[in-house]
């Protein structure tokens, strides 16, 4: 379920689901105890990447974007990250805090839809 994590990043994790974002606590609200049916962890470690949410029986991981992911460099490296989070045969989809905060509905049913997909 870590895929090999380290306890670097089992600190990590711990250290960033005590300084959660206001986009990551929003959806969080959403997807935290089963509400939509499956369990998601908040700040999963996976290898030496920390998820912003993680659903194990899915192997889904879903990831809220600031904006510093949209600089060229940090667009590469997430790309990057994708590609070597989907080597483990685990899907990743990504929003944006804009998305978070405007277009949650249209967040929670594109989720909720690929949970469907799934089931």
């Amino acid at each position: 379920m870590h895929y090999g994590a380290g306890p670097i990043t089992f600190a990590r994790a711990q250290q960033l689901r005590k300084s959660e974002t206001r986009a990551e606590k929003l959806l969080w609200e959403k997807l935290s105890n089963k509400q939509l049916g499956v369990k998601f962890r908040r700040q999963h470690p996976l290898n030496y990447f920390i998820a912003d949410f993680y659903c194990h029986s899915l192997k889904l991981v879903i990831e809220v974007d600031g904006s510093i992911h949209s600089l060229e460099e940090n667009r590469e490296w997430d790309q990057l990250r994708t590609s070597l989070i989907e080597e483990f045969g685990i899907r990743l989809i990504r929003f944006t805090n804009e998305d978070i905060y405007f277009r949650l509905g249209n967040v929670i049913e594109t989720i909720k839809c690929i949970i469907a997909e799934n089931k």
